[in-house]
């Protein structure tokens, strides 16, 4: 979402970067391009307004004027304001549990934000991490939206507590106090409360959610904001925490194609943090909010403790080692190939993965097919897993049997073309080149270990 603002900035910087001695005029030349960027990005004008003049009253101080690399020193300042305008990074949970368990979550939000996916988002997370876990649906006047919300849970095997048939549509706070009731008789360490939404803002909605706050006291107060509506999601979040009280956001949709302001506006309006977000429709898709990672992917210095985290989610110690190893002894074949494309898609948007690499959010890159990879990364994929599987055990095993007739057979049956097949082994041949001295140089140290060393 936020791929323009960074490639500008990124820009701006490049040339500041490039001067020996940085004056004022030059700051403040490079400064208002940086206003344009943000403005353009949809930030708030008096969070830009604030933003820039921290920048510049730091910048141009002493240690960075007599600095040997000034436009670094900027560079560093301008991330250090942004970490401070999205939130300072806090140590621990993202959201601590009560040591009086169930802790309940109430999350609010405007229909189509996410919600409902969001409330199963967050049950999935804390469900991986051994979690008992209840979901209630507490929209009775919307049968799709009870749905929707038993289907999700059943998809990661939570249990939903429902409306009752015959209940009023009205009686929301009675299904939430009923399912708080059976979190604790079934000695749950969560309950969330999927509120209703409305298409707007309006008494009624404010009403129901404050009662249901008044009857169970929630531990947490989350609202759910679509970060593709920008200053809109802003001013939603002002009017239900000055109804509702909140205690914290989660920003959906950070995978769209938005100008994405409300990510670096929330906070500094509302003065509450930003929890999560989501960036993805998988419903693993939704990770904590680092405001310092966050500074870094804009000003394309990439996210990579994000990256291990993810790797680290999706690949264990021993499969990562015996991986490393394969590679080491030059034993690593297309079936394994296989096996971890697998499961890098189920680590998210390959693209997102993509974006958390140094320099690389905005760079073009070449496919395993040889594509560009404005388009690349999962339906690429989809391609590369298509001609393995149309290759015979053997094939897989031995890639250098494959001769003419056998890559015409590969390609017809994958939908592909010959030079695609050509392509995918040729890649193959040399990434396993690669990796094997990569592996001679890391160790056993699997795939996190690799991404330490970019």
């Amino acid at each position: 979402m936020l791929d323009r603002l960074s490639a500008k900035l990124e820009g701006i910087f490049k040339r500041l970067k490039g001067r020996g001695v940085l004056n004022e005029s030059d700051l403040d030349a490079a400064l208002k391009e940086v206003r344009l960027a943000l403005l353009e990005a949809d930030v708030h004008f008096k969070v830009v307004r604030d933003f820039l003049d921290a920048v510049r009253q730091k910048a141009l101080g002493r240690e960075v004027r007599e600095s040997l690399t000034p436009g670094q020193q900027v560079v560093k300042i301008v991330w250090e304001e942004l970490r401070r305008l999205m939130g300072e990074t806090v140590s621990g949970p993202p959201l601590p549990l009560s040591t009086n368990p169930p802790t309940v979550v109430m999350l609010v939000g405007l229909q189509g934000s996410g919600k409902t996916t969001t409330a199963a988002k967050l049950a999935n997370r804390f469900k991986r991490e051994g979690r008992r876990v209840l979901l209630a649906a507490a929209d009775p006047r919307r049968p799709a939206a009870v749905e929707q919300l038993v289907l999700l849970g059943r998809q990661i095997g939570v249990e939903t507590h429902p409306p009752q048939a015959g209940r009023p549509a009205e009686d929301a706070v009675a299904v939430c106090r009923e399912a708080a009731a059976l979190s604790r008789a079934r000695h749950d360490d969560l309950v969330i409360l999927d509120t209703a939404g409305r298409l707007h803002v309006d008494d009624p909605l404010m009403e129901e959610l404050k009662r249901i706050k008044a009857d169970l006291n929630p531990h947490e107060v989350l609202l759910v904001a679509d970060a593709m509506t920008g200053q809109d999601a802003v001013r939603m979040a002002l009017r239900f925490h000055q109804a509702v009280g909140l205690t914290g956001i989660i920003l959906t949709k950070l995978d769209g194609d938005a100008r994405g302001g409300a990510v670096l506006s929330i906070r500094a309006v509302t003065g509450l943090p930003v929890r999560f977000i989501g960036a993805g429709e998988k419903l693993d898709a939704l990770e904590p909010f680092h405001p310092d990672r966050m500074a870094s992917r804009i000003l394309g210095m990439g996210d990579v403790l994000s990256l291990i985290e993810r790797a680290e989610e999706v690949f264990s110690k021993d499969q990562a080692e015996a991986a490393a190893e394969k590679w080491k002894t030059a034993g690593f074949s297309f079936d394994d190939f296989r096996d971890q494309i697998r499961a890098v898609r189920k680590s998210g948007s390959v693209e997102n993965l993509i974006g958390m690499l140094p320099g690389m959010g905005r760079r073009v890159q070449t496919s395993a097919l040889g594509g560009s990879a404005e388009n690349l990364p999962d339906r690429e994929l989809v391609r590369v897993e298509a001609i393995i599987n149309s290759m015979t055990a053997q094939e897989r095993r031995q890639p250098g049997v494959i001769d003419g007739s056998r890559r015409k057979r590969i390609a017809r049956g994958s939908g592909t073309t010959v030079q695609e097949v050509n392509q995918l082994l040729k890649r193959f041949l040399q990434a396993k080149k690669l990796m094997k001295t990569l592996s001679r140089s890391q160790g056993r140290t699997g795939i996190a270990g690799l991404l330490r060393s970019l």
